[in-house]
This record gives C-alpha cells, sequence and structure tokens, in this order.
C-alpha cells in the first residue's frame, strides 16, 4: 500500500486530512493519517483523541483502548476519554471495567446521580 499520500504535508495539513476523512466516515483512511501524526507529536491529546474515535467506528476496540488509555492516563480529567473507553470497553463485553470509567466521565460531566 502506498502510504506517502497519508504523510505528506506538515502537521496542520494533515490533522486538516485526517479531520476531512473523519468528517467524510472514512475512519480507516483518517486513521492512517492520524497513526503517523500521533508517532511525531505523541504529547498532543486532541491528535490521540480523534485516533481513537477512528478505531472505535472502525471497529478496532483494542486499538482504540490503547490509544484511550494512553489519554487517561496522561489526563485522568479528560472526561470525553473516559467515556469512550467506558464506551468500547461495553463494545468488547467487559461491562464491569466499563461501568467504572463511565462513572468517572459522569462525575467528570459534574452527573452525580446514581448510576
Amino acid at each position: 500500500m502506498d502510504t506517502t499520500y497519508y504523510g505528506h504535508g506538515t502537521a496542520a495539513e494533515r490533522w486538516e486530512r485526517a479531520r476531512m476523512f473523519f468528517d467524510a466516515k472514512d475512519y480507516a483512511a483518517a486513521a492512517r493519517v492520524l497513526n503517523g501524526l500521533v508517532k511525531e507529536v505523541p504529547e498532543q491529546t486532541g491528535p490521540r483523541l480523534l485516533l481513537a474515535r477512528a478505531y472505535y467506528h472502525s471497529a478496532q476496540l483494542r486499538r482504540a483502548e490503547a490509544e484511550l488509555r494512553v489519554v487517561v492516563e496522561r489526563e485522568p480529567v479528560e472526561q470525553y476519554a473516559r467515556l469512550m473507553l467506558g464506551r468500547t470497553l461495553e463494545r468488547q463485553g467487559r461491562q464491569e471495567e466499563a461501568d467504572a470509567q463511565l462513572r468517572i466521565a459522569a462525575a467528570l460531566a459534574g452527573d452525580f446521580a446514581d448510576h
């Protein structure tokens, strides 16, 4: 496979290209662009979170989980990452682990109702 296109351009151009693929629901292409971007700027949350979402939407759940765990390890109060991790674990049939993440996400969102 020719991956030249996916890695071409500046980081900002690749970010925009990845977002266009994602918005067009071409999650596999978005993931190809984002994978290289995340390797280049691993400290940035935005590309990693979008990569996790692309993996989630293309049913690459273990990959999504791995990226989300990096985000929540670095930023424990990242509510959306917690929510996504909970949903990813649910889709893998790991409800007990999912429930823990979903409770944290709800608390971070200010939703303190019983869950």
